[in-house]
């Protein structure tokens, strides 16, 4: 079955980007029906207007009340009936308005094995730690920062001589890779939490 997604982001846009030629190539049953940012300037914006995607951007003086910049947020997914809010490099904390009305179904992304290496700057911690693998977590996110319910992960062997620009660069590869992989898991009914709080993949 093919589900909708509302896909939050700040940046680049580069894993909507992977989103979207997935979903072009017939690989990936899903539909965007729309793409929120929390920065005017956000590349990913570009990306989805390019598809012709519907696109809403959120100015700085609203996210200084959060909740309220989450209310605004859930009620535009309700009018778009998404079925899971995707974080597409998002760099904001989701909060109640958004958690509730989608339990379960707000997914992130995290360029790191989590629990290690929770954070905004996840690449350059594990790289200045010197980790051997390191590597990708898809999750749900919950109230609290990179702490939810584990998806999917994939490993990356670290090699002698990498700069941080060289993990970047191959984390980002997994990541074009595993996300649209784990939505697909989603759109086939594949995945549910536990009671004890682990995902099950079917």
């Amino acid at each position: 079955m093919s589900i909708k997604l509302g896909v939050l982001l700040s940046g680049s846009g580069t894993n909507l980007q992977a989103i979207i030629d997935r979903i072009s190539a017939g690989t990936l049953d899903a539909s965007i029906e729309i793409v929120v940012s929390s920065r005017p300037s956000a590349y990913g914006l570009k990306r989805a207007e390019a598809a012709g995607l519907q696109t809403m951007t959120l100015s700085k003086e609203i996210y200084a009340d959060p909740i309220k910049a989450d209310e605004v947020i859930a009620a535009m997914l309700k009018r778009a009936d998404v079925d899971y809010v995707i974080m597409a490099g998002y760099m904001r904390m989701v909060h109640e308005p958004i958690l509730a009305s989608y339990p379960n179904r707000v997914v992130n992304l995290h360029p790191a094995l989590l629990p290690s290496f929770k954070g905004a700057h996840a690449i350059q911690d594990a790289y200045d730690y010197g980790v051997k693998v390191t590597g990708v977590t898809v999750h749900f996110a919950n109230d609290k920062y990179d702490c939810g319910p584990i998806i999917a992960q994939r490993a990356l062997a670290v090699e002698e001589g990498w700069t941080v620009d060289d993990l970047e660069e191959h984390i980002h590869q997994i990541e074009h890779e595993l996300y649209p992989d784990t939505i697909q898991l989603l759109a086939e009914g594949r995945v549910s939490v536990r009671p004890n709080g682990t995902v099950a993949i079917a």
